[in-house]
This record gives structure tokens, C-alpha cells and sequence, in this order.
């Protein structure tokens, strides 16, 4: 089940560079000279580094393909980088995923009743007990197994599977291994990853035991795209939850896998939506 387009198809264009005068009346006009109609429009001007950013979401009075060309030459002559997303395409997704499992059903049943505009196609994990529930929601499993001395392997056959689906976005719901650079740098679409911390405290493993350690007041979770450093990509979304002495780890664990949830979705509906731009390593999202 895919989420439904609008009626009419949209394209919708994310850019950014160095500020200058007139860009909002100037990428405005260039949609009104072509017939165009404006739906939604949102910028922001970073005042430290001086950079303008914009998305800007219109109907084309001509064909989507054809004006997404079009104006993308505009922005660049502008001194501006952009991408453009059409509605009426709808993103391919695959989840990576090991075996707990909260994220991974949370995720497909958002898919099922249509929270996300993307089609799921496949689910690839390093264990096989989410075989059943991928199968129950019609999917594609592929269970690829990765050790110390065959995690390269492992990942060529990832990759190759993600090229043969034509994968636009890779989702790690929980999938409990560290992606490489060499991966990353081949795997041909951005990642998404969903760790149960606030970052960039208590990055890397057992991040409920470290806070309960620490004695802090508030727990979170963080989706941010996966780098080759971990857990220090780009940041998406982020959430807290209040906690007290009077909490054990479980406790932790337990309040942890809700904002995981609700975390991860947010960050992965916002991606697919094109409203996050990334510069650097932070992100600017127009919610």
C-alpha cells in the first residue's frame, strides 16, 4: 500500500547558497512567468555562515519533467545548489533490521495505512526472526548474515541488493550493526538511522545503561542520516522524556522504544516529504 498523491502532481525544490537580494521574489517570479501556482513556500537565512535556504513546493502548468530541468538550471546560475522532487514519484525504501523488532512494526504499520509517500520493497536483515511479520505485510526478506570476517561480503551483496531494487532511501530500524564507509560511499541513497540517545551524549552501545549510570533527568532517541563516524551524522529529529532516580534501566528501555518510535517516523515522513536540507553536518528542516 502506498500513500496517495495529490490529485495534481508537485514538484518541490530544496535550495541553498550564499544569501543575496531578491531570491524569494526571483525563484516567486520564475514560477508566475510559467503559469505556475505557488503552494507552499518557507525559507531561512543561517546569519552566521550568511547562507539562504529555501523550499518551495508549486503545480507546473506544464509537464513536471520538463520545468524541474528548467528551473533547476535558474537556481544554479543563481549561485544556488538544488534538488526537485516530483509528488507523483514516490520514493523506494528499504529497511535494514536485526531482531528487536518495536521500530521495525511501529514503521510497517505507519507504511500499511499510508503515513509515508514511498513504496516499501524490501526488508534485509542480518537475522531471520522478522521473516514472519515481513512476509505478513507482503514484503520481500532477504536475510544476508554478517560476521568480523565476511561484514565486506555482507555489504557488497547489501549494496547489490539495493541497486537491484533501485533503492531512493535506506531506513535502519534498529538494525544493530555499523555501516561502513565503504558502504555509505557505494550504497548510492542516503540512510537513516534511529539511535535510542539523545546525541551526542551516550553515542555507541548500551546508551539506557550509560544514562542510568549518569543519573540523568531526561532520556531520548535521535534520527539523524548515518556517516562514517558513529552516530554523528546529521541530525532530523530528536525527543526527551523525563526520568527520575525512582527508574530502573528497564524502565528506561521501556519509555525509550515510545520515543524511538515516534522518532524515527517523524525523521523518515520529513525525508520523504523533502523537507529536510542538509549542509555540513546539521540540517535545516521545514516542518
Amino acid at each position: 500500500m502506498n500513500a496517495a498523491s495529490p490529485a495534481k502532481p508537485t514538484l518541490v525544490a530544496l535550495l541553498h547558497g550564499p544569501d543575496q537580494p531578491g531570491l524569494v521574489a526571483k525563484t516567486a517570479n520564475w514560477i508566475y512567468e510559467r503559469d505556475g501556482n505557488i503552494l507552499h513556500a518557507d525559507q531561512h537565512r543561517d546569519d552566521e555562515a550568511g547562507i539562504f535556504f529555501q523550499r518551495i513546493e508549486w503545480e507546473a502548468a506544464g509537464a513536471t519533467e520538463g520545468e524541474k530541468e528548467d528551473f533547476s538550471s535558474f537556481v544554479k546560475a543563481l549561485g544556488m545548489k538544488v534538488s526537485i522532487a516530483q509528488s507523483n514519484v514516490l520514493p523506494r525504501v528499504a529497511l535494514f533490521v536485526s531482531k528487536i523488532e518495536h521500530c521495525f512494526v511501529d514503521f510497517l504499520a505507519r507504511w500499511k495505512m499510508g503515513d509515508f509517500p514511498a513504496e516499501l520493497v524490501c526488508v534485509i536483515s542480518n537475522h531471520t526472526e522478522l521473516r514472519s511479520i515481513t512476509e505478513y505485510y507482503g514484503l520481500p526478506f532477504h536475510h544476508i548474515p554478517v560476521g568480523k570476517e565476511t561484514k565486506k561480503e555482507a555489504e557488497n551483496s547489501q549494496v547489490s541488493l539495493l541497486r537491484d531494487y533501485k533503492v531512493d532511501l535506506v531506513v535502519m530500524a534498529r538494525y544493530m550493526q555499523v555501516l561502513s564507509a565503504d558502504f555509505l560511499a557505494t550504497c548510492g541513497c542516503p540512510v537513516i538511522n534511529i539511535h535510542h540517545s539523545f546525541l551526542p551524549a551516550f553515542a555507541g552501545a548500551k546508551p539506557y545503561h550509560q544514562a542510568h549510570s549518569r543519573g540523568v533527568k531526561l532520556i531520548g532517541a535521535t534520527a539523524h542520516y548515518a556517516t562514517a563516524v558513529l552516530d554523528d551524522g546529521p541530525i532530523i529529529q530528536q525527543d526527551v522524556s523525563p526520568v527520575n532516580h525512582r527508574h530502573s534501566v528497564r524502565d528506561l528501555v521501556r519509555r525509550g522504544r515510545d520515543l524511538e518510535k515516534s522518532v524515527l517516523a517523524q525523521a523518515v515522513r520529513w525525508h520523504l516529504e523533502h523537507r529536510v536540507l542538509v549542509y555540513g553536518n546539521k540540517t535545516v528542516v521545514f516542518d
